[in-house]
């Protein structure tokens, strides 16, 4: 594990946190500091925590999984990249209600966004097992992973209220191959340079 390693692994993870916050900024129809601040609040802090939190739980059996850590490490991250490269082809409900109210607030509700930040970090938490190899790590990726994934979901606000459903770009593609790609990457550097 590298540092550059793990900001690679935070923007593949931060792209579920992108593509919501485009699609709720495209929902809301206008930018709010207050919303988007929110949202991504809310993101950073569930991302970078989801990986402690599998970090935790797999290092107490990181003596079990150290010879076979690098193979964990391609299954999980191919999975995840793989799902998320999928998921992003599969047709959504995409229907933004727009009856009633403020329209911009009715999308940033904390019970919504709570919800959202869960299940966009279900990833991150399974990545925290990768972790368990290099304990030196752990707190720099959960640092930068909670980081990237706050930033991205500003920008993705900002693309999203910006410009609305002109432009539909699959980031959870590129988010899913970057995880494929790390994943082996760590499985060829312990097969063929440890």
């Amino acid at each position: 594990m590298d540092f550059f390693s793990i900001i690679l692994l935070a923007v593949g993870l931060a792209m579920d946190c992108l593509a919501v916050s485009v699609s709720k900024g495209i929902c809301a129809g206008r930018f709010r500091w207050r919303d988007a601040l929110r949202m991504a609040c809310l993101f950073g802090l569930f991302q970078g925590l989801m990986p402690l939190a599998g970090y935790a739980v797999s290092s107490l059996f990181a003596a079990q999984i150290k010879a076979v850590d690098h193979w964990v490490a391609f299954g999980l991250l191919g999975f995840i990249g793989g799902r998320m490269i999928v998921e992003a082809y599969k047709p959504s409900d995409g229907a933004c209600a727009e009856a009633g109210g403020d329209r911009a607030g009715r999308h940033y509700t904390w019970g919504s966004l709570l919800v959202l930040a869960v299940a966009t970090s279900i990833d991150a938490l399974a990545t925290g097992v990768i972790f368990a190899p290099y304990p030196e790590w752990i707190a720099v990726a959960v640092l930068i992973i909670g980081l990237t994934s706050f930033l991205l979901s500003l920008v993705g606000t900002a693309i999203g209220t910006a410009f609305g459903s002109r432009f539909h770009l699959k980031v959870e593609v590129w988010g899913g191959v970057i995880l494929i790609l790390i994943g082996a990457k760590i499985l060829v550097e312990h097969l063929f340079f440890s």
